[in-house]
């Protein structure tokens, strides 16, 4: 069985039998991989707390048929105790984290994906950001990673130079007079604004942002990535909301 050596993300655990757990991790250069990691719920395993969702680790396995094995684990990054102590930042992880395990593919490299998420992780753990801003930031690049970029500005459907006025979920995002499609909803011209500064990273206009316009840009992302998704992502119940 080939041996491999990758910097991993957990993004999700699920026990098996009485003592070991298949780990779901976006790897860095082979995407999304399950493994087994034999013996982890014991108490004395070696390396059962580093293989916990938000963990940041250099993983050893042996490739299998169906799932590979763990064989060697070393922390990189452990944001864990810093995002469980504060409630939004542990359900923006938990958010991110489902969404990831939804835009990759099993053994599809991923390595924008992975920096995102692991560059998410990080900011939630520093607290320089509100958790609702960067997992929105997250959530918009994923999607525009994925094939999937809103417009914010120009109309989604003919290009008509913006700013437009009226978004639509279908449509792509901002929309024109003659492209507006009915039910289009008619955000402010400053949660456009808030959207597009999440999307390009202009962390300054982002965090000088008001409580109405983060709201109302949360609610357009979140339809944005149900809709390309084409279900829901059920972390995102919990999530905190300014």
């Amino acid at each position: 069985m080939p041996l491999y050596r990758d910097e991993a993300i957990v993004l999700r655990t699920h026990k098996l039998g009485e003592a070991d757990r298949i780990i779901t991790m976006l790897t860095r250069t082979r995407g999304r991989v399950r493994a087994v990691a034999k013996g982890v719920r014991r108490t004395k395993s070696r390396f059962g707390s580093r293989l916990e969702p938000g963990m940041v680790v250099d993983v050893q396995c042996y490739e299998g048929r169906n799932l590979d094995t763990v064989t060697q684990v070393e922390t990189l990054a452990s944001y864990g105790d810093v995002i469980a102590r504060d409630y939004a930042a542990w359900t923006a992880a938990s958010a991110m984290l489902e969404t990831s395990i939804q835009l990759t593919e099993e053994h599809e490299p991923q390595a924008q994906q992975y920096l995102l998420l692991a560059g998410a992780l990080r900011a939630l753990s520093e607290r320089v950001h509100d958790p609702s801003l960067v997992l929105d930031a997250f959530l918009l690049r994923s999607l525009a990673v994925a094939g999937w970029a809103p417009s914010f500005h120009d109309c989604a459907r003919c290009g008509a130079e913006g700013p437009q006025r009226a978004f639509n979920v279908q449509a792509g995002g901002a929309v024109c007079p003659l492209c507006r499609p009915p039910g289009s909803s008619a955000p402010a011209p400053e949660t456009f604004a808030l959207l597009a500064a999440l999307l390009s990273g202009d962390w300054d206009v982002a965090d000088a942002s008001d409580d109405r316009q983060r709201r109302q840009g949360s609610g357009l992302v979140a339809a944005f990535l149900q809709w390309h998704l084409e279900r829901g992502v059920r972390s995102l119940r919990l999530v905190e909301r300014a």
